[in-house]
């Protein structure tokens, strides 16, 4: 089992390795965009914010010391702050799922190519073992019609078209 182990530490050592040189790719802004993202995900945003909200409108309803009301009830000064924070914020959160969603993209385009591969590679084992099946004398897995069928080569361009066919139209 010593192999298994070391074969799944490979793997996930490649993995890791491809999502550090993914981060290590990403310009100033995205990176930017990636830290005011986990800031805004986060709960000491929402505790921040309460806070804020919650400090302007008491000093702006209440008598509280020396503080004077300069954004009166009801608060149009916030209002304009929270609206350009927020077309800030949805810019980053934007920006972010942007990066995200092409990360996404290179997975799949990864996915696909080691499905390709698999496919090949399965052909072409089951066409050695119908080989050696034919030369022991097993003629019931020579002339499997499903074992045939699976062993021709599998054209992606196909099953891509036959997809898009068998798909209702949006």
């Amino acid at each position: 089992m010593p192999t298994a182990t070391n074969h799944l530490k490979d793997h996930i050592e490649i993995i890791a390795r491809h999502e550090e040189e993914f981060l290590a790719a990403r310009t100033k802004t995205e990176r930017l965009g990636d830290t005011v993202g986990a800031f805004v995900g986060s709960a000491r945003f929402v505790a921040l914010h309460l806070a804020w909200f919650g400090a302007w409108i008491l000093i702006n309803t209440l008598h509280l010391g020396p503080f004077r009301h300069f954004d009166p009830a009801p608060f149009p000064l916030l209002d304009t702050v929270v609206a350009i924070e927020a077309i800030f914020l949805a810019s980053f959160i934007v920006m972010r799922q942007g990066r995200l969603s092409r990360r996404s993209d290179e997975r799949d385009h990864l996915i696909l190519q080691v499905l390709i591969l698999t496919e090949r590679e399965v052909t072409a084992v089951l066409n050695v073992q119908r080989q050696i099946a034919s030369k022991i004398g097993l003629p019931e897995l020579t002339t499997n019609a499903e074992i045939a069928q699976l062993s021709q080569k599998t054209s992606i361009d196909e099953v891509a078209q036959t997809i898009k066919d068998s798909l209702p139209a949006e």
